[in-house]
């Protein structure tokens, strides 16, 4: 007789706030956050997330549930296990770096959208890995988004790259550009007016929006 074996994962909390950046930017989500490694963290079985999750969509109004914080989708068979026994109706996504282009295989029937965030500048072979994720989504028939989170040092050429990759991985990626910091108070230039006409000229779906701040975002 076999016994499944209990699944769990440390988690840095399963809060409800207004999403700061992404193709839900301003949207009220319940994040399932997974910690980062100086970050305080619960354990929790994929059962006790799922009921958590359950208890959290009904108790108070959410746009949609969104896996995120460090690797993600590390877990691929505790958040299959979880997603699986919560069955909810409520959209979940997946805000990941893209660097586990396997999970998606066994957790798209539960994802509504897989947004893949790419910090700019990024190395090669991390930017190509992040297209792996955005081809196995495409592949897997979940709507997928590419976002790039900029740093004041990238160049306008570190984000016209990863766009163009961004369409070579998949004509249907979606595709949002976060400025640096320096440009959160913000103040938009000519500079960024150029660099979305010439993402436009790789890929057509592709739009600039400042990041959320405040204590009342998540991340």
């Amino acid at each position: 007789m076999s016994i499944n074996p209990v699944l769990a994962a440390a988690l840095a909390g399963i809060p409800i706030g207004i999403q700061r950046q992404g193709i839900c930017a301003g949207r009220r989500q319940l994040l399932i956050r997974f910690a980062e490694p100086a970050e305080t963290a619960t354990m929790y079985t994929s059962d006790s997330l799922a009921r958590e999750v359950a208890r959290g969509v009904a108790r108070s109004p959410i746009h949609s549930v969104c896996i995120s914080g460090r690797d993600a989708l590390g877990n691929a068979e505790f958040l299959e296990a979880a997603l699986k026994t919560l069955a909810t109706k409520t959209p979940v996504m997946a805000d990941t770096d893209g660097q586990r282009p396997e999970a998606i295989g066994a957790l798209h029937p539960y994802l509504w959208l897989v947004q893949v965030t790419v910090e700019a500048p990024a190395a090669d072979a991390t930017v190509e890995r992040a297209m792996e994720t955005v081809r196995a989504s495409a592949h897997a028939g979940v709507p997928h988004a590419v976002v790039v989170s900029g740093s004041d040092e990238a160049s306008d050429a570190d984000y016209l790259r990863i766009v163009e990759q961004a369409h070579a991985a998949s004509a249907a990626v979606q595709v949002v550009v976060h400025p640096g910091p320096s440009t959160e108070r913000g103040v938009i230039d000519r500079r960024w007016s150029v660099l979305v006409e010439h993402a436009m000229g790789y890929h057509t779906d592709v739009r600039m929006a400042l990041r959320l701040s405040g204590p009342a975002t998540v991340r």
